[in-house]
């Protein structure tokens, strides 16, 4: 199991979550945050920290963001436009810096209002 960031997240970027995530498992794409399902350890402590409420347990997600649970998936699993190959497990996000490219879904959203 792990933490899923759902359509809250996506133009907002607040951050907060990745000051408090202690294994650095947070990974910046163009307009979302992206928790990596292999790295997070299931703390939660990225959870109450997040301002706009875009951070759920996978069992806990709402039915409307529960598409973002395989959207975040296919931020590491998949070649996204800008990208020749999978992201992969890079071993933290602070490592890797901000990725210019976003998983299908959050991609295809209109700019969002905050």
């Amino acid at each position: 199991m792990t933490y899923v960031i759902g359509k809250p997240c996506v133009d907002v970027m607040d951050r907060a979550c990745v000051e408090e995530c202690p294994v650095d498992c947070i990974y910046e794409g163009a307009r979302a945050l992206y928790i990596h399902p292999d790295e997070c350890v299931d703390c939660g402590a990225c959870e109450p920290v997040c301002p706009v409420e875009a951070i759920y347990y996978e069992d806990d997600l709402p039915d409307e963001f529960e598409a973002y649970k395989e959207d975040n998936d296919a931020f590491f699993s998949e070649t996204l436009p800008g990208r020749d190959e999978p992201l992969g497990s890079p071993g933290g996000a602070a490592k890797l810096g901000p990725v210019a490219a976003d998983a299908p879904l959050v991609a295809s959203l209109p700019p969002q209002q905050p």
